[in-house]
């Protein structure tokens, strides 16, 4: 089992950045694959970006490339999402997932999400 926490979330100003970090607990941390998901308002949980147990593969949703990067340090046990150029339409609660299936997050470990808003 792993424990995740995110942090990072705030207010930010259209065309400013963020970075967000997920803190896993145990021993574990290199053996899942990690991800990253948003919930806006008023609309269902989505993929934003996944990132393989050793951080050579990444995925992202086609409409987020090229503004967010997603990395993980197995060192630290942490997830980062950097997340640049962000637009009132990014605002939502953002959360890490878990997984030991490489193919999916229906089973995922889920952080408690941290919240971010855009300002235009």
């Amino acid at each position: 089992q792993v424990q995740l926490v995110e942090s990072g979330g705030g207010l930010v100003q259209a065309g400013g950045s963020l970075r967000l970090s997920c803190a896993a607990s145990g021993r574990t941390f290199s053996s899942y694959t990690m991800g990253w998901f948003r919930q806006a308002p008023g609309k269902e949980r989505e993929f934003v970006a996944a990132i393989n147990w050793i951080g050579r593969s990444t995925y992202y949703t086609d409409s987020l490339k090229g503004r967010f990067t997603i990395s993980r340090d197995n060192i630290k046990n942490t997830l980062y999402l950097q997340m640049n150029s962000l637009q009132p339409e990014d605002t939502a609660v953002y959360y890490c997932a878990a997984s030991r299936d490489s193919r999916s997050f229906g089973n995922a470990y889920w952080g408690q999400g941290t919240q971010v808003t855009v300002s235009s």
